[in-house]
């Protein structure tokens, strides 16, 4: 049985002031996620600017944080694509590397229908049969939802272990967990409705703000977990501001700004997301202050 443990950090892309990739950054910060809360991460995934990295960046990155965390956590690869072909070539690669697992999103702008993404999905897995994979049902970025029916038919594939269900949808949400075995777990693409989801029977989530938040998150399913549930309702409830306030705009703008006020010079996002306003990094510094999370 594959387990990602219970928190998993989609972990940023540093940049440098020349707009480069700045791996040894990348490494620090990839020990510190580990050392406060993170049981796996996923690099060059949505929040790691997976769209404006080359592939050459991507593989560079998933080696520079291998490296840094071996041993001590898990790596999931951001290889997903529109693209079939192109999907095969990152998970083969990343197959190649022995990382732990790769995260397949739902092809974004050509929005196949369900017996596409079903095949799409199917040939990956096949590609590298010995490699796990995490689907990653995100509609509000794609532009298509991967149905229940789907997932449960994907399941049955047998290193497809998981997804990362992010429609925001609850009734989803339960119908893919009624009708899958046990071991296939679910995590939360959404910070705010990881106890939600947990209550359906989620196995955790696939964080942003356990950047920030990491022992908190894993203090908050571990309650959930152990009939704690009065412990994990008043972590959710103190951390609500602070999920919201990271999705203002579109992720990981907000997640950066954040970082950079805790003094991590983990440098802009690349184009075409824009630089955040004085106005986010206001909004944050009143939710941060409120949690301790800005240094004294």
């Amino acid at each position: 049985m594959v387990d990602f443990g219970r928190v998993v950090t989609a972990m940023i892309t540093p940049f440098a002031k020349d707009g480069s990739v700045d791996y040894a950054l990348a490494e620090r910060l990839a020990v510190h996620l580990v050392e406060h809360g993170s049981d796996t991460l996923v690099v060059c995934g949505t929040t790691g600017e997976s769209p404006t990295l080359t592939w050459d960046e991507e593989f560079e990155l998933f080696q520079v944080v291998q490296k840094a965390i071996f041993g001590k956590a898990k790596i999931i690869a951001g290889a997903g694509s529109n693209s079939t072909q192109e999907a095969i070539a990152a998970t083969q690669k990343a197959d190649q590397l022995r990382l732990d697992g790769t995260l397949q999103v739902v092809p974004y702008y050509n929005k196949p229908p369900q017996d596409g993404l079903y095949q799409h999905f199917q040939a990956i897995a096949e590609a590298s049969p010995d490699l796990p994979m995490m689907l990653y049902n995100i509609p509000g970025r794609t532009g298509q939802n991967l149905a229940p029916e789907t997932v449960v038919h994907l399941a049955k594939i047998p290193n497809i272990v998981a997804i990362k269900e992010a429609s925001g949808n609850l009734d989803q949400v339960s119908q893919v967990r009624r009708s899958t075995p046990p071991e296939f777990s679910i995590y939360s693409g959404d910070d705010s409705l990881t106890l939600p989801m947990l209550a359906v029977g989620a196995k955790g989530v696939v964080s942003v703000a356990s950047h920030l938040v990491g022992d908190l998150m894993q203090q908050m399913v571990q309650s959930f977990e152990q009939g704690q549930v009065l412990d994990a309702r008043k972590i959710h409830l103190q951390l609500v501001p602070l999920f919201k306030a990271l999705f203002v705009t579109a992720n990981p703008i907000p997640l950066k700004a954040a970082l950079r006020l805790q003094g991590w010079q983990v440098g802009n996002t690349r184009p075409p997301l824009a630089d955040q306003s004085l106005d986010i990094d206001q909004i944050l510094r009143t939710v941060m202050e409120e949690l301790g999370l800005l240094p004294l």
